[in-house]
């Protein structure tokens, strides 16, 4: 039956076991092959080291997926664990983990024989066998911690039933068969026990850098805070480093999440203070700058970034992220975004995030810089859009002033929006022509997000053009989604980790607000209602008011796309480039 190729290493075996194909049946003249499998009962489980990957994919740990990528065959091999087995299972994809519309691997029982076949679902959820078996069956065994099932899909089957395997997140989708089913189009998948794991399946093929001997911890945590009992709070917490704390380099970072709070926790940065001041006033409360002292807002250089769905992080071993030292504030800013829905009360949390730092210096400092949109109300997305488009612009003119003649590389990203994101791009513009993408994902979900180590070095230079994009579904809402921090309102950002580090640290855009002014003029003019131009009424109040017809929705289409833009190229110590 073949083996199995994993990336960068030699061909592993499969481990033995005995097929024998039963029937063929024939669909207008397509014969599709049915493998009953026999399932030796004893042998060993397969080398963990073949799948480097791994997920629980439900909540109980029933089911576990591993798996690894072969890039030079375009293929993922995939390795199902399934401990409890009673009459078979789905598994499969599809475009946000829906049932409907699936593409589906399915292994189910009449009770005597096991059947297995690359299936599809349509728009009611019926399910079909596929013409087109591209799931392809490499091995079953039998081991006592339950049934290990073997199978590899190619990336693009050129199938239109078919989930095209790409970057970015895959929403895993897998049910339970709980009784015997005597054909696949008896399965009732409204029926089934199911859920949903999202993964980002085609990993970089990067080893994990060795971290050096010497290497030190420090944990920066909420000191036992009460979640404050309302849906959004961003929580800031100051922290200052020993006295005369030499330089150092960050090579890892990893969240610490209080147990029972991984659903509120949404995500968390460390912020260093501008070095200008010889002082910090100690605080721990909400980062409401009525409450908080002014000069905390001097405290906006990124140290690390998480949120919902990252795991630890490491630095290419050639750079780190510099902190300590002459020239370097001792104060940090904690800022922990808590995500409270069901308004909780007395939850008590002390999540934070922990730094594991070398006295061994790298080759280079290594930066994160934010491209995007500005977190504005000007920038709007209408109610009941399936698919709008907003875009944020690190320009030319920013490049060139701010990054070094020799240029940056970027080795990760995180993009970031709030709940109506579903999908997230930056391309590299040079010379007026996209020249790479940065990173894509066209599956992306606020749910899940984390920084990805990219496929390969994205090198920026002086003059070019860095362009985000994002796509936001605001079918479930019926007022205006405005920009801003808000979990309702909306964001569109790409934290881009680079070496070496500059004084750039935000180059992002919005709309001319005089332009947007002009915008609730034309709408009065050809609307009977009338949007209130008074200076003190806010751009959120003049959203609101206005009526979302055809027309309306298009011209803001067409101003986002036209019109002249507002640029911000920050500095970390929150001014901007001239």
């Amino acid at each position: 039956v073949g083996s199995m190729q994993t990336s960068g290493s030699k061909p592993c075996s499969c481990p033995s076991f005995k097929l024998r194909e039963v029937a063929s049946m024939y669909f207008t003249m397509i014969a599709v092959f049915l493998v009953i499998l026999v399932v030796a009962l004893q042998g060993s489980a397969p080398r963990g080291s073949d799948f480097p990957y791994k997920v629980p994919l439900d909540p109980q740990g029933l089911l576990e997926l591993s798996w690894n990528v072969s890039y030079p065959e375009q293929a993922v091999n995939f390795q199902l664990l399934i401990r409890d087995l009673q009459f078979g299972l789905l598994f499969g994809m599809s475009d946000r983990g829906e049932f409907e519309n699936a593409d589906l691997a399915v292994l189910w029982s009449d009770g005597r024989n096991s059947y297995f076949g690359d299936a599809w679902s349509d728009a009611k959820g019926q399910l079909h066998m596929d013409s087109q078996q591209d799931y392809q069956l490499l091995g079953a065994r039998r081991t006592p911690e339950g049934l290990y099932l073997l199978f590899r899909r190619a990336f693009s089957t050129c199938d239109p039933k078919d989930y095209l395997i790409e970057d970015g997140t895959v929403h895993l989708i897998y049910g339970i068969l709980e009784k015997p089913v005597h054909s696949l189009q008896a399965i009732n998948i409204s029926a089934i026990h199911g859920g949903l794991q999202m993964v980002q399946l085609l990993k970089p093929n990067i080893t994990v850098p060795k971290l050096p001997s010497d290497m030190k911890t420090m944990e920066i945590r909420a000191p036992d805070i009460v979640i404050p009992s309302k849906e959004t709070t961003y929580w800031c917490y100051m922290v200052e480093l020993p006295e005369g704390f030499p330089k150092h380099h960050i090579v890892m970072y990893e969240p610490v999440i209080t147990a029972g709070n991984e659903a509120l926790v949404h995500h968390m940065e460390v912020f260093q203070c501008s070095a200008e001041f010889d002082s910090f006033p100690t605080y721990n409360g909400p980062c409401d700058f009525k409450m908080m002292p002014e000069r905390l807002k001097y405290c906006r250089h990124v140290l690390a970034a998480w949120a919902m769905g990252a795991q630890a992080f490491y630095y290419p071993e050639e750079a780190g992220l510099a902190f300590g030292g002459p020239g370097s504030s001792r104060y940090l800013r904690l800022e922990v975004h808590y995500h409270n829905p069901l308004v909780f009360e007395g939850r008590r949390d002390s999540s934070g995030i922990r730094l594991h730092y070398t006295a061994t210096l790298r080759r280079h400092d290594a930066g994160i810089m934010e491209l995007g949109l500005v977190y504005t109300p000007v920038m709007a997305i209408p109610p009941g859009e399936d698919a709008f488009v907003l875009t944020g612009y690190c320009t030319d003119k920013c490049t060139q002033l701010a990054l070094p003649t020799a240029g940056i590389r970027i080795f990760a990203s995180q993009l970031h929006t709030h709940l109506t994101g579903r999908k997230v791009v930056t391309v590299l513009s040079r010379d007026g022509r996209e020249r790479q993408v940065v990173n894509s994902d066209q599956h992306y979900s606020p749910h899940f997000q984390e920084i990805r180590m990219l496929k390969e070095v994205v090198a920026v230079f002086p003059g070019d053009e860095l362009i985000t994009t994002c796509t936001y579904n605001t079918q479930n809402r019926s007022q205006v989604t405005v920009g801003g921090f808000s979990i309702q309102e909306e964001m569109c950002v790409n934290y881009v980790h680079y070496y070496p580090q500059t004084q750039l640290e935000l180059c992002k855009s919005a709309v001319d607000p005089g332009y947007l002014h002009r915008y609730f003029n034309l709408v009065n003019r050809f609307n009977d209602e009338e949007v209130c131009m008074c200076p003190q009424v806010s751009v959120p109040q003049q959203f609101g008011s206005v009526p979302w017809n055809t027309f309306n929705r298009d011209v803001l289409k067409s101003l986002y796309g036209f019109a002249p833009i507002s640029m911000h190229c920050n500095k970390s110590s929150a001014v901007r480039f001239p």
